[in-house]
């Protein structure tokens, strides 16, 4: 028996251009590798990535996964449309799907709703019986899955490929104990942080240094470098103390997502640095209050920005800073702030995207209930577009603060500055790091660039005073 496990191409291509230079930023399908680490090992199955290369009907399987999050849930159901006609039955499953199971099920034999563990293996046990007429229409687990007895993902299905330009990815945690309006986590994944035992996360770890070492004969750079895939990997500050002092003999790198909240425990950070840790993403989200307190994230304190970002820098680790336009408080002039802002913490990196209500979402609730939609075609719910219509600006304008402030902060000036900036910090290891990551990002978002300075676009930059050209 074979199985297809589908990742559609992502769904923040304008017109496919966008998608240049974003090879630099890719890494493996996580859950379709977690999909894989709980299939029978007596099964076979192929991991297909649109993201990496075109995919082909040419040979057909005897079942396909697609996973589906909103930006590309029009590919995967074309995907699943055309593996369909072609006989082959198709389970959908992901973040979109799981909240849009009507929706989904127009193009899927069966979806997986939540997280896939203990769901998957009695679907798969239900097609073997009786194949496509054994599928129940969905499954789902009445309780979430124990992550002490949840495998680890099956990387060497990602690493064989040679695709990636990192393949050490998992998570250690799931959960997140906040619940910002515009976020899905907890509606998929809950409030309660669960936790993989210390002693299973670096046993993993040991035996991963392993395999590489035997592949290749030494440890390379990339082979000792780990990204954990989790929401906020020091929610649980007792928990993470713990994990940082089991990987301290390791020497491995690794990088993942927390809040800036974490750096008010100095102890928390040096751990932290000690057992690796080389770069953090935090989600500022805004340099607003009121806007902080309308999503639902009021323990943000804006004025320890600064500070925490200097706590990270103090002790090495490379600080990505996310910040989201389009709050209802927003006004036309918030880019300026915020690009002005971010220059002044000294970020080594930073994401801008637009507020987008997704699906599941109280934001989604609250703008269905306003009639403040704009746009439907779930394609445009990358991030990059405004879906809906905001309070204090039009939606012209949203669309190109977002493209002026890329601009602004990746402008080779703005790269050279902020790259100049760790020399002051100190951080001399990290100036060709932020030189290169800066560069990366600034070509991902070449097309952008491009289509900012476009005459006809110069809105934000008139009303703004800044020029966009």
């Amino acid at each position: 028996m074979r199985i297809f496990l589908v990742a559609p191409r992502r769904g923040n291509s304008h017109d496919g251009e966008s998608q240049k230079g974003a090879e630099f930023f890719r890494i493996p399908p996580i859950g379709l590798l977690n999909v894989a680490a709980i299939t029978p090992d007596d099964i076979e199955v192929q991991i297909l990535d649109e993201n990496v290369r075109d995919l082909t009907y040419d040979d057909l399987p005897d079942l396909v996964g697609v996973s589906v999050m909103t930006a590309s849930a029009l590919q995967a159901y074309g995907i699943a449309d055309r593996f369909r006609e072609l006989g082959v039955p198709v389970v959908l499953g992901g973040t979109h799907v799981s909240l849009m199971t009507g929706e989904g099920l127009e193009h899927a034999d069966a979806i997986v709703v939540g997280e896939a563990e203990g769901a998957w293996e009695q679907l798969v046990e239900d097609f073997r019986k009786n194949g496509k007429a054994g599928l129940k229409k969905t499954y789902k687990l009445d309780e979430v899955p124990d992550l002490a007895k949840v495998p680890f993902p099956r990387l060497e299905l990602a690493r064989d490929a040679k695709d990636y330009l990192f393949t050490n990815l998992f998570n250690i945690t799931r959960g997140c104990p906040h619940d910002c309006s515009f976020c899905s986590v907890t509606q998929l994944l809950g409030r309660k942080v669960r936790y993989r035992p210390v002693k299973d996360v670096v046993d993993h770890i040991k035996e991963t240094l392993e395999i590489h070492k035997k592949r290749e004969g030494k440890l390379r750079l990339q082979d000792r470098l780990f990204i954990f895939v989790d929401d906020n990997i020091m929610a649980n500050k007792r928990y993470a103390k713990e994990l940082f002092r089991a990987l301290i003999p390791f020497k491995i790198m690794w990088i993942s997502q927390t809040s800036i909240n974490s750096a008010y425990d100095d102890e928390l950070i040096d751990l932290a640095a000690q057992s690796g840790c080389k770069g953090v993403f935090i989600g500022f989200e805004s340099v607003s209050k009121a806007s902080l307190k309308e999503i639902g994230k009021s323990q943000n304190d804006i004025d320890f920005y600064k500070t925490g970002v200097k706590k990270f820098h103090k002790k090495g680790i490379f600080v990505e800073g996310a910040f989201i336009f389009g709050f209802d408080y927003d006004e036309p002039d918030v880019f300026q702030e915020t690009v002005k802002y971010v220059n002044e913490m000294h970020l080594d990196g930073v994401q801008y995207t637009i507020l987008t209500p997704l699906p599941g979402t109280s934001f989604y609730e609250k703008i269905e209930k306003e009639g403040r939609f704009l746009d439907r075609n779930w394609s445009h719910y990358d991030c990059t577009y405004p879906v809906y219509r905001p309070e204090k600006m039009s939606a012209e304008t949203l669309q190109q603060g977002l493209f002026w402030a890329y601009k602004s902060t990746y402008s080779f000036k703005g790269i050279l500055k902020r790259t100049f900036t760790s020399l002051f910090d100190r951080r001399w290891k990290f100036f060709v790091l932020i030189l290169a990551f800066n560069i990366g990002y600034r070509r991902a978002f070449q097309y952008m660039f491009e289509e900012a300075v476009n005459p006809a676009m110069n809105l934000v930059g008139r009303k703004s005073g800044y020029s966009l050209t």
